[in-house]
């Protein structure tokens, strides 16, 4: 069957020339059955993997379908502040012949220059939660005339406890709206929201998840001990020596402490996360986008929204811990039908995760030798050998001939070459290596006496972490009391930045689920899933 293209659905000529500009010409799956759905008038519901056109799917129907009215028409919520840009700019690319006003609010830009904006006058607005919210209680953002309300990454804002903040702006808006739900998950929670907010005769596009993985990504893990991780990346680097790549953290101090320690060994490198104010994470964006950033260190959530051509790695500093996350990181290469590398650092006690990925994803991801110093000097005298000539062939040297001559008169040619070289690898390779090879783990020894790799174990998702001042002591006394079970069966806690994970003793797994769902840590309503079921 012939592929229709985005002319095949009856979007304005505007909208069409923008697409054209845009160079987009067939829809994706989720575009081309949300969008004819979306502009008939029904409130839809999407599921669709992240990085499928979901933004398109939402946008080419609502900028087509709004009315300009003076007032606010539309009002778009996503979880993270990186989202809510790349929306924003979406639109506005999709609407340059259309004249609408779109706006991004979120937390961390100046809510002065806001304010000035939405006074002067705003068709559509693009925010986070919190801050929507904020500007709502301040009487400055109006939703009363509202045409449009869509959610997107919803699964996303249910991890990160944005469901009260989500019906609380709902109750502004007018009931008679359309609502356009996106979502790559539709856990309990989020069916239950849209059973309450939106119509009866709700319209469901759900595209089946393809392969979770990308072929043209050659994916690699190294196998290290944690004390010599660092090390580790720092051969990788200097090895592959990757013209632009993203190195994934779990924690906001493991971004920290990771870029501090690249940065003193004078490697291009900044880091992303959500504690650096909005000017700082632009701003380092922007340079890796110009290219004058080799190397960007960052948090899952830090990344969301991140869209930069020529990525050529992807590195696993921390393994995720689920696999779709594993997938959504690993996409950011390997753009366009280019070819891409990712790679994962795995510790001993981590290769359960990993083999859960392969599992999954149905992915090959082959055991690669940490580079040895000897092989890091090779693969930097093979690229150096290739500038070489081509300076050669291509270049005039003449004036430094007599230098290069007086040279190889006073000393041996041999030793004056090794000890350029000497000099030029010397810049190229910071950290002080003192042994060729990296010694190999004894997997042996983090196995079979570790009682959290139990296969009876089941491992829980909290919505709640750091941020709301969780503790271990008390999310263990929490599920204690409201389980009514005995503290040892809870074997493990992790407590992440905006949500946990919990491993507890299978046999009281279903009880922690049902008691705890829906009741309140710290003031915040708590979401609990089987961990392998979220994104």
């Amino acid at each position: 069957m012939e592929k229709i293209t985005f002319k095949d659905l009856n979007l304005k000529n505007e909208i069409i020339k923008a697409i054209d500009d845009l160079g987009y010409v067939n829809p994706s799956q989720i575009q081309a059955e949300a969008i004819p759905l979306a502009l008939e008038g029904h409130d839809l519901i999407g599921q669709a993997q992240t990085g499928t056109g979901k933004t398109a799917a939402f946008g080419c129907s609502l900028l087509n379908n709004l009315v300009k009215t003076g007032n606010i028409g539309a009002i778009v919520l996503a979880p993270t502040r990186e989202l809510a840009i790349q929306v924003y700019e979406e639109l506005n690319k999709l609407s340059k012949y259309d004249k609408i006003n779109v706006l991004p609010i979120y937390g961390g830009d100046s809510i002065q220059k806001q304010l000035r904006e939405l006074k002067r006058g705003v068709d559509v607005v693009v925010g986070t939660p919190g801050r929507v919210l904020d500007l709502i209680r301040r009487k400055a953002l109006h939703l009363e005339d509202a045409q449009f309300l869509v959610l997107d990454e919803a699964d996303e804002m249910l991890n990160m406890g944005f469901i009260e903040d989500i019906e609380e702006v709902i109750k502004e808006l007018p009931n008679e709206r359309q609502t356009l739900l996106f979502s790559a998950t539709m856990p309990p929670q989020i069916e239950k929201l849209a059973k309450k907010y939106m119509k009866k005769d709700v319209k469901i596009v759900n595209i089946k998840k393809v392969a979770m993985t990308v072929s043209k990504i050659k994916q690699g893990f190294f196998e290290v001990n944690q004390r010599n991780k660092f090390e580790a990346l720092c051969r990788v680097l200097d090895y592959d020596t990757p013209s632009a790549a993203i190195i994934f953290c779990r924690t906001k101090k493991g971004v920290d402490d990771l870029v501090e320690g690249l940065q003193s060994r004078n490697y291009v490198v900044e880091g992303m996360h959500g504690d650096m104010s909005q000017l700082h994470r632009m701003r380092t964006l922007k340079r890796f986008k110009e290219g004058s950033l080799s190397y960007l260190v960052a948090t899952d959530v830090a990344a969301r929204g991140i869209d930069v051509e020529g990525i050529t790695h992807v590195i696993n500093y921390d393994l995720t811990q689920d696999v779709e996350s594993y997938v959504h990181r690993i996409g950011r290469t390997g753009r366009a039908n280019r070819e891409g590398t990712a790679y994962s650092f795995i510790t001993p006690r981590e290769f359960s995760m990993l083999n859960q990925i392969k599992r999954v994803t149905k992915g090959t991801i082959t055991k690669m030798p940490v580079p040895t110093v000897e092989e890091i000097l090779e693969s930097k005298f093979n690229s150096k050998s290739k500038e070489i000539e081509q300076v050669l062939l291509n270049e005039d040297c003449s004036k430094y001939v007599k230098l290069a001559n007086t040279l190889c008169e006073n000393y041996n040619p041999v030793d004056v070459v090794a000890a350029l070289m000497k000099m030029q690898f010397n810049k190229e390779m910071s950290f002080n290596y003192t042994t060729d090879a990296l010694e190999t783990p004894k997997r042996e020894t983090s196995y079979g006496t570790d009682r959290f790799k139990n296969r009876d174990d089941v491992r829980l998702f909290f919505s709640i972490g750091k941020r709301d001042n969780l503790t271990p002591k008390t999310l263990v006394k929490f599920i204690t009391e409201k389980a009514n079970i005995n503290g040892k069966k809870v074997n493990k806690i992790d407590i992440l930045e905006s949500f946990s994970f919990v491993t507890v003793d299978k046999d009281i797994s279903d009880k922690v689920l049902s008691a705890c769902t829906g009741n309140k840590i710290n003031k915040r309503k708590v979401n609990v899933e089987v961990a392998t079921k979220r994104r």
